[in-house]
């Protein structure tokens, strides 16, 4: 089985007879083989490797661009939203400012509404009592002056006679009438 193997190995390191071949034994080729293999190997797989390298130069400059593109984009979206979150700030404190001034505001003009209403009721109830002062005054001058015409007339009555009494009462009746005249 030894020869057999053998032979193989050997049919692969010697070419047939007529036939190009090549062989793989490194310390059995000579160097101008592989000075030929390498020469071709560069001439044709020199534009080869040079158009995949570039085609990969090229795709990854333009990740590399695309990623710049994209991070300036990114950076444009952050400094505008940087800038309206510093716009919506500054309006919240002029909001929460105007709200404390508008609240002390408020809390002003109802203490001087209250004190304004304050003094209107102060106002009414001394106008209620200076009317019921009057009125009270009034009544009192009403008792007063219908007890003396009663005691008058109780006077009159016993002293006068008939004649006398019709001409007073109609005295009387004029200085109502001219009263009467003078109140209207």
């Amino acid at each position: 089985m030894k020869n057999v193997t053998d032979s193989f190995v050997s049919l692969v390191n010697w070419p047939f007879a007529g036939s190009f071949g090549l062989n793989t034994d490194i310390l059995a080729t000579n160097p101008i083989n592989l000075s030929v293999v390498l020469g071709v190997l560069i001439f044709f797989g020199k534009g080869v490797l040079s158009d995949l390298l570039d085609n990969r130069k090229l795709r990854i400059l333009n990740s590399i661009r695309n990623s710049e593109e994209l991070q300036r984009g990114a950076i444009e979206r952050l400094e505008k939203a940087r800038a309206r979150l510093r716009k919506i700030e500054i309006e919240a404190d002029q909001f929460r400012v105007n709200g404390y001034s508008e609240i002390e505001r408020e809390k002003f003009n109802l203490i001087n509404s209250t004190y304004k209403t304050l003094d209107q009721l102060e106002n009414y109830k001394n106008e209620t009592i200076h009317f019921e002062q009057q009125r009270a005054i009034n009544q009192v001058r009403q008792r007063v002056f219908q007890q003396a015409l009663q005691g008058a007339l109780g006077t009159l009555n016993s002293c006068l006679n008939k004649e006398l009494h019709l001409r007073t009462i109609s005295a009387n009746i004029g200085m109502f009438g001219a009263m009467k005249e003078i109140t209207d």
